[in-house]
């Protein structure tokens, strides 16, 4: 994140990028939110990303992973992508309109039981997911639950952007630990008290290791299943999947993912949101640089962490 210290042209960059960024949702937030939803999205994908070369990365990363993959449906992506990046971004700024109309979305899969039975016992319990359709409908669903949800989130670059954007994420649920070692620090007590956490695992993670996802190493964080494996929390992927028509969910709660090590555990995380993903391809953040450090120095040395790791099994 940027700090205090940072030259004037970055710190005034950011700002304008930030006035922009609060222009257009507040222009967003006085429609209907029937209409702003998908006006948001249509010009997150039609003006934002391509001027801002989303539209060029999504097609960067479908190259290195799916290459054979028609024209046709690049060029969809190249669309549907951001449009879902956008309609996310002004859901979560518009919490009233959005909470009642996600608090209600189904919950099937058969990882409700296990989570039932965790909060029963007063065990910790941690969701893992991914930019992936609304991980937020699927926080709301989960509080409409009884089931109070906190969150780590890693801050954004933009310091102006970030100050409002972690309120907005706070309003749909509590507590929200930023990625520190303050929220580190936080984010442990709560787990030992008993509390619950959702997690993000789907960024290229300096520090992680180089592990599968689509056929190619992406740099990934363990960090979520040494926390379950420290705590005896069972680690629960969940995905909030946005239906046809744009505005409403699915959420998926899956079985949760067998305790063994760091390493196969993640690995399997991998597998599941391939899985959902390709099922979904445009539900995805494929505007990300998930293979960014697949390779090279930091990927060598993650190698070198897993050898280590499973090596001590």
């Amino acid at each position: 994140m940027s700090t205090p210290s940072d030259p004037f042209h970055i710190r005034a960059g950011e700002y304008g990028v930030n006035l922009i960024l609060r222009g257009l949702i507040g222009l967003a937030g006085l429609m209907p939110y029937r209409w702003r939803v998908p006006a948001m999205g249509w010009i997150t994908s039609r003006i934002v990303a391509p001027l801002a070369g989303y539209s060029a990365r999504v097609r960067d990363n479908l190259a290195h992973v799916c290459p054979d993959l028609p024209e046709a449906e690049v060029r969809r992506l190249m669309r549907a992508v951001p449009d879902n990046a956008g309609r996310g971004m002004i859901e979560m700024y518009s919490t009233r309109a959005f909470t009642a109309r996600a608090r209600h979305s189904p919950m099937t899969g058969p990882g409700m039981d296990a989570v039932r039975a965790a909060k029963a016992a007063g065990r910790p319990l941690i969701f893992v997911t991914g930019h992936f359709g609304s991980f937020n409908a699927a926080r709301v669903a989960m509080v409409e639950q009884g089931i109070e949800l906190g969150g780590f989130y890693r801050p954004l670059k933009n310091r102006y952007f970030n100050a409002h954007y972690s309120k907005a994420m706070t309003a749909l649920s509590q507590p929200m630990f930023e990625q520190s070692k303050r929220g580190m620090v936080q984010m442990t007590r709560h787990l030992r008290a008993g509390g619950t956490l959702a997690i993000l695992t789907d960024i290229n993670a300096h520090g992680g290791v180089p592990l599968d996802f689509f056929g190619k190493p992406a740099l990934t964080s363990l960090v979520t299943a040494e926390l379950a494996l420290k705590f005896d929390a069972p680690l629960v992927p969940v995905w909030g999947i946005r239906r046809a028509n744009g505005l409403d969910f699915d959420v998926i709660v899956e079985a949760p993912i067998e305790p063994s090590d760091p390493v196969t555990m993640t690995q399997e995380f991998n597998d599941r949101l391939e899985a959902q993903v390709r099922a979904h391809m445009d539900q995805w953040f494929w505007i990300h640089r998930r293979w960014k450090d697949g390779t090279g120095d930091m990927a060598d040395r993650g190698a070198e962490r897993i050898a280590k790791l499973l090596g001590e099994e």
